[in-house]
């Protein structure tokens, strides 16, 4: 048998996996980790849990999966009734998927229908934003920019336009505040205005950019503005919320932290917890209505869209975190874990930036915190924090690219919801440790 390697993060031969409880994984070996990441900003309530262990075993006692074509079943309905609840009034339709990237990729199909179905079929372009991360499938790719990953694929992406990344700490022209977003919001205007609003069918965004940037969330007012100039120019609004919506910012829409209200919304990663792989993409009443009314059918899906069992366990997943609150904890106790993060890390001068919202944070590393100058690409920093927080059981997600998609370093903590405090404090000094350990290190 081939030992698994983890590709891009210089994990070298990886241990074999035999148990979860809670927020702590197993080895082979005996050893303990502690998931600090939750994997990718994907397990929401930890791991094992045995009410959602046994929601799944029950429906698999009655069948695995019945064809989207041929069936609906009940865990499909109650999911799909408790996400429009959560998500609000203008929502209305959903095409379940088994991951992110598939959830990115209906978006963009749903898009193009929609325009199609209101007689503008011209409109087929999409913009997106530097330093973004929108899923592995070659629609979301071409969305996405991110240069290591876009590499050995260009030439085969779309052709999409791309307007600037909107991150306080490394701003446009060094803007700041009301200043910055009013200068991105002109640059996407006068982007649409450039292409021809009349070809552009939406702009695609992450509230809270994550394995692009490090928990980047955009500056207050942003995505008021930029809903405004997709208002004003007949543009859809695709939120990417596939890490950092189904509550891991503190509101279940993570754009409900900024009053605004996409078109369409992909979400993924926390959905099922982890379960078992579900994503879904929700539609807000208007843009399927139209589909429907004018093509009868939206056009995307897959063999596996709303698999009975995944979402029996979504559906246990989301009753779980509403019985217990726990995107309410997660919207106080961010905070206070971010000011934590700031407070035990701050001794280090490589530590330029603690950021995010809730329970996806970001920090970022930089050569002199004055300048904001990052590390060189050829140490991989932020590789080599997270292997020493691995090899002391601790698993952090590390990113790279994040300054000119080429160099930056960053680390991400995104702890499942209902850590413990205990949980919370391993967390704080096992990062710390990783950390100094690793620029001691030189």
């Amino acid at each position: 048998m081939t030992a698994s390697r983890a590709a891009g993060w210089g994990m070298g031969v990886l241990p074999r996996i035999v148990r979860g409880e809670g927020s702590y994984l197993y080895d082979a070996d005996g050893r303990r980790y502690l998931d600090g990441s939750g994997g990718p900003a994907a397990f929401s309530i930890g791991h094992g849990n045995r009410e959602v262990n046994a929601a799944i075993g029950a429906q698999l006692d009655q069948v695995a999966c019945g064809y989207r074509y041929l069936f609906t079943s009940e865990p499909l309905e109650q999911l799909s009734r408790l996400l429009l609840a959560r998500c609000g009034a203008e929502f209305k339709h959903i095409v379940y998927s088994g991951s992110g990237s598939e959830a990115v990729e209906s978006a963009l199909k749903v898009a193009l229908q929609y325009w199609d179905a209101r007689g503008l079929p011209a409109k087929k372009r999409f913009i997106a934003r530097e330093r973004s991360y929108h899923g592995n499938t070659l629609g979301a790719l071409s969305v996405s920019g991110f240069l290591e990953r876009r590499r050995p694929f260009e030439g085969s992406l779309l052709d999409v336009s791309f307007v600037s990344a909107a991150n306080a700490y490394r701003p446009l022209c060094g803007l700041t505040g009301a200043e910055l977003v009013a200068a991105l919001a002109e640059e996407l205007d006068a982007r649409m205005r450039a292409l021809g609003p009349e070809t552009v069918a939406a702009f695609i965004f992450e509230p809270v950019v994550g394995a692009a940037g490090g928990a980047v969330p955009a500056p207050d007012g942003y995505a008021r503005a930029i809903r405004a100039v997709c208002d004003r120019h007949q543009v859809l609004v695709i939120a990417d919320e596939v890490m950092c919506g189904a509550g891991r910012c503190g509101t279940w829409r993570a754009l409900e932290h900024d009053g605004v209200v996409p078109d369409i919304m992909a979400v993924g990663k926390g959905l099922a917890g982890g379960y078992i792989p579900l994503a879904a993409t929700i539609l807000r009443k208007e843009v399927g209505d139209t589909i429907l009314s004018g093509q009868g059918a939206i056009m995307t899906g897959h063999t596996y869209s709303g698999h009975t069992a995944a979402c029996a366990a979504g559906l246990a997943v989301q009753r779980i975190i509403e019985r217990e609150s726990l995107v309410d904890r997660v919207r106080s106790r961010g905070e206070t874990l971010r000011r934590e993060l700031g407070a035990a890390l701050g001794r280090f001068d490589a530590v330029g930036d603690v950021r995010g919202r809730g329970y996806l944070i970001g920090i970022e590393f930089v050569r002199d915190r004055a300048t904001r100058e990052p590390f060189p690409a050829e140490r991989a920093l932020s590789q080599s924090i997270g292997r020493s927080a691995f090899e002391d059981g601790l698993i952090i997600y590390p990113c790279a690219g994040n300054v000119g998609g080429v160099s930056g370093d960053t680390v991400i903590v995104a702890p499942p919801f209902n850590a413990s405090e205990g949980e919370l404090s391993e967390l704080l000094e096992k990062l710390a440790g990783a950390i100094g350990r690793t620029l001691a290190a030189g």
